[in-house]
């Protein structure tokens, strides 16, 4: 897929329907914003799964739209976003194709780092589109695997994920450490 290239795919259960009324389509300096507060979102919703591992920052938008600018123009980023086709941004993807990881035994791949969708947008097939152009843009960059991490509560994502292909193989575990 080409930085201009749009991917359109069916909903799932309306494949009568001849397109989506969305697009999935490279983000865009403009996309920022809204890509920072669905970002926020994740954030926030994995905080509230277990604060102690994973931390909210202030103004966590701020950061997440400092950080995804300074990743939209490496080569090496992938930032999609699923908008309506008038500019409203419904939801984005967000992940890079990384070298060999010697700490993690992982030869080069793709990260998928982020996938969110609005909630009014949601059970649309908004998601899956986006992750399968994420996929398409991963092979075009010479990835031959994508890892992607997700959390243990999170089960919706693990189903979806696990119905587009992939599968377990690692768990992570955390413990916190007494202050002495």
């Amino acid at each position: 897929m080409t930085r201009s290239a749009l991917f359109n795919a069916e909903s799932p259960g309306n494949a009568t329907r001849a397109s989506p009324p969305w697009v999935v389509r490279p983000a865009t300096a403009e996309d920022l914003p809204r890509m920072a507060a669905l970002a926020a979102e994740l954030v926030r919703f994995h905080h509230g799964l277990d604060p102690a591992r994973f931390f909210l920052p202030e103004k966590v938008e701020d950061g997440y739209r400092w950080w995804l600018g300074r990743e939209l123009p490496s080569a090496s980023a992938i930032l999609l976003v699923a908008d309506r086709g008038d500019g409203t941004t419904v939801g984005y993807v967000y992940g890079r194709v990384e070298e060999r990881d010697w700490n993690m035994l992982l030869d080069r791949h793709a990260a998928l780092h982020d996938v969110l969708v609005s909630e009014a947008a949601r059970r649309a097939g908004v998601a899956e589109a986006l992750v399968e152009a994420f996929v398409a843009r991963a092979r075009e960059l010479g990835a031959p695997r994508i890892v992607l991490h997700t959390a243990v509560a999170n089960e919706a994502a693990q189903r979806l994920f696990a119905r587009l292909g992939f599968r377990p193989t690692m768990v992570e575990m955390t413990r916190e450490l007494e202050r002495p």
